[in-house]
């Protein structure tokens, strides 16, 4: 079992090798699909070189996002910079569908106007130079994941994980058109590869958009915090509880009832046992937690305000 790498130089120089992988594979990738389309004429392929190319700016845009994202809060951003991930993801979106779109448009034109492809054994070549390249790819990033648990280089693996389906159906393609005389086989294995990224582009902007809406957590997760926070004994009917996560970091605001006749000192003193407690197990989490004296009753009507999230918990125990 590998073990992983905590220290801030060990992780980055990691990542960084992965990434900088990952820009020299997609580099190298698109000048050699760029000139096999130019030899095949081949929607296919060129569907492939457009993913390519994409996983380029990817890579680039994700590097910016992270980078960014990691920053520390400062005066005009008081909650840290977490948000550019998602903004560098739905660049990535962008730029993947509107190469669908015209992959696509491509692929139609070349169903109702008829073509021809060519040198299907360059094509093929060149797609198995791009399956050998990735599969050496996605090995070191999940090498580097191992060792650093980094999130980042997991989502450009997952990508480039696709991208070997996207090759076989080139192979597919290339050997239908021209060995097996299926003329249409291109251009609708053009059609299915642009389906595809669209597919990607929208599960990928799901993700980016719950991070700019301020989604809450998944209800496993939650449960998973109030179970944590219901172990301190003098917390009692946590409510109001509130999460969102930005880039890497997570935030959680709730209330909790204590003694009035508590002084602020001792109400601090269990807060930051409390705090300690909870950010052990939830790391990189932003704690703000609101304290109401016993008996204190919440404005009536309000959306926002929950009951207690401590009976919710029994309840469903139960």
């Amino acid at each position: 079992m590998s073990r992983i790498d905590n220290s801030d130089g060990g992780r980055a120089r990691l990542t960084r090798s992965a990434a900088l992988a990952s820009m020299i594979v997609a580099l190298f990738l698109g000048v050699l699909k760029a000139w096999a389309v130019w030899q095949t004429g081949s929607t296919a392929m060129l569907g492939s070189l457009a993913d390519t190319s994409l996983d380029l700016v990817a890579s680039l845009a994700t590097l910016v996002g992270v980078w960014v994202a990691a920053m520390p809060a400062d005066h005009d951003h008081r909650f840290g910079h977490g948000k550019a991930e998602a903004l560098a993801a739905m660049l990535q979106v962008l730029l993947i569908t509107l190469s669908a779109g015209a992959i696509a448009f491509r692929a139609v034109l070349r169903l109702v106007e008829g073509g021809e492809t060519a040198a299907a054994e360059t094509g093929i070549a060149v797609s198995l130079v791009a399956i050998v390249a990735t599969l050496g790819l996605v090995a070191w990033q999940q090498h580097v994941v191992k060792r650093t648990g980094s999130v980042a280089i997991q989502t450009d693996s997952l990508h480039y994980t696709s991208d070997l389906a996207l090759n076989i159906a080139v192979i597919a393609a290339l050997v239908l058109d021209q060995y097996a005389g299926f003329g249409m086989a291109d251009p609708l294995f053009g059609i299915a590869i642009a389906a595809w990224l669209l597919w990607g582009a929208w599960r990928a902007s799901s993700e980016a958009l719950d991070h700019l809406m301020d989604r809450e957590w998944a209800e496993d997760k939650r449960r998973a915090f109030v179970a944590a926070a219901a172990e301190h004994p003098e917390l009692t009917n946590l409510h109001d509880l509130r999460t969102r996560t930005a880039g890497t970091r997570d935030f959680v605001q709730f209330h909790v009832d204590m003694p009035g006749r508590m002084t602020v000192q001792q109400a601090h003193d269990i807060l930051e046992r409390v705090e300690l407690d909870l950010r052990r197990r939830f790391p990189d989490t932003d704690l703000l937690i609101h304290i109401d004296p016993e008996g204190h009753v919440d404005e009536p009507g309000n959306p926002l305000v929950e009951t207690n999230e401590f009976t919710q918990l029994k309840e469903a125990g139960e």
